[in-house]
């Protein structure tokens, strides 16, 4: 078995770590830092809202503009977009790497924003959307143009989606849409909203569900409120839909095939979250080794201590074990179809957001009461990759999954 990584890909990350140095760095500087200091959440929230601030806002935007123009931003997108076609290979060695490289505006947490994008609605629209629809909507999301929620959680569902009590009904050549939403994600600045409702079927069968493109303007669809999180500013809305009407033409993908488009989406977007966790966990460790070899108490290096050693040889040997599973999934990924290899995905997204987790924890204790302080970025590594053991499938989905292919109680359908 050939563990090398692809020729192409060390000569790509050191062209990426120069575009970074050269022109999203300096970014940080003058009255930006702002948001990159201690203070960085009450700099980029609005107290209002909680969402973020127009002026952070535009910060990533231009973030993106130059990686555009660098030829970074669409890397994973097809050649037909301005891309390079970059495999979930690429994606997850890359991912990885600019989580690796610590916190900054090259790969920002809260946002998910990073000079080389991350794309799955892209993705989602390519294999779902109809001729017309990819007209519409492909470049002004890349661009940012327009803006796409995503909303398949429930105030009473969550991962179990088969049974959300969202539904849309036929009314003559319309649909109507009733039902609510929460932790509906990019609502504070999206022109739509992808809103998975029951068409037809019963409550947990897997068909029956639809995914409709709504314009958050449309009558009857309401914004109630942005729930504060663990991680500040948030994007993450509670939506009423009292009656929303829209055409035919909104419905993505196969009517009654709807969860086909969500899976779609979190797939690649599972296996790249691996990587980033993956990264971040890594910084921590290589910041705490680093931390223990400097301090020295009660007169020698921190670093002699067994009960510093031993946690940090734990997780960089898990961290170790991770990568190369991230990276035969994603070649997996490439070669096969997703739900061929869901379960490899699924053992790398719960095992590496974990990891991140306790690897922020132990920089943590390691720096003691500095650790604990808002001027070192562990704090903000755990609140952020915490999210990742509930989203888009909570851990425990994931080992359900893991569980299904080791006991046989099912396959996926295709």
């Amino acid at each position: 078995m050939d563990f090398e990584l692809p020729a192409h890909l060390p000569a790509l990350l050191e062209r990426l770590d120069a575009f970074v140095e050269a022109e999203i760095a300096p970014l940080e500087g003058g009255d930006n830092a702002r948001f990159f200091d201690h203070r960085r959440e009450i700099a980029r929230t609005d107290p209002s809202t909680g969402a973020p601030l127009p002026e952070w806002e535009e910060l990533l935007r231009e973030m993106r503009r130059r990686a555009d123009a660098a030829g970074f931003l669409r890397y994973a997108l097809p050649g037909d977009l301005g891309g390079r076609d970059g495999s979930n290979l690429d994606m997850a060695v890359i991912r990885e790497h600019l989580a690796h490289r610590g916190l900054g505006l090259h790969n920002e947490l809260q946002t998910e924003s990073s000079v080389v994008g991350n794309f799955p609605m892209i993705f989602m629209l390519r294999d779902f959307g109809t001729p017309e629809q990819q007209r519409e909507w492909i470049e002004p999301l890349i661009t940012g143009q327009r803006g796409l929620g995503f909303g398949l959680t429930e105030p009473q569902h969550g991962s179990d989606a088969t049974w959300m009590e969202s539904t849309a009904r036929r009314d003559g050549a319309d649909w109507v849409i009733d039902g609510g939403k929460r932790f509906n994600s990019g609502l504070h600045r999206a022109t739509h909203d992808l809103v998975f409702a029951r068409t037809s079927g019963n409550p947990g069968d897997g068909d029956g569900i639809t995914a409709f493109l709504v314009p958050t303007n449309a009558p009857g669809f309401s914004v109630d409120f942005l729930w504060w999180t663990f991680n500040m500013p948030t994007d993450h809305a509670e939506v009423t839909l009292r009656g929303v009407r829209v055409p035919d033409t909104t419905v993505l993908g196969e009517v009654g095939r709807g969860l086909e488009v969500a899976q779609s989406f979190v797939h690649e977007n599972r296996i790249r979250q691996a990587a980033s966790s993956l990264g971040a966990a890594q910084f921590c460790i290589d910041r705490s080794v680093g931390y223990a070899r400097e301090r020295h108490t009660f007169g020698k290096p921190l670093a002699v201590n067994q009960a510093i050693q031993w946690p940090l040889v734990e997780l960089q040997t898990e961290a170790e074990m991770l990568r190369w599973l991230v990276r035969r999934t994603a070649a997996e990924l490439d070669a096969q179809h997703h739900l061929e290899v869901s379960h490899h995905v699924a053992m790398c997204n719960y095992r590496a957001n974990r990891l991140a987790c306790d690897a922020a924890d132990r920089a943590m204790q390691v720096h003691g009461g500095l650790g604990y302080s808002r001027h070192v970025p562990f704090e903000h590594i755990y609140r952020h990759h915490r999210r990742y053991r509930i989203t888009e499938g909570s851990e425990e989905i994931q080992m359900r999954r893991i569980a299904q292919q080791l006991f046989g109680f099912g396959k996926p359908k295709r």
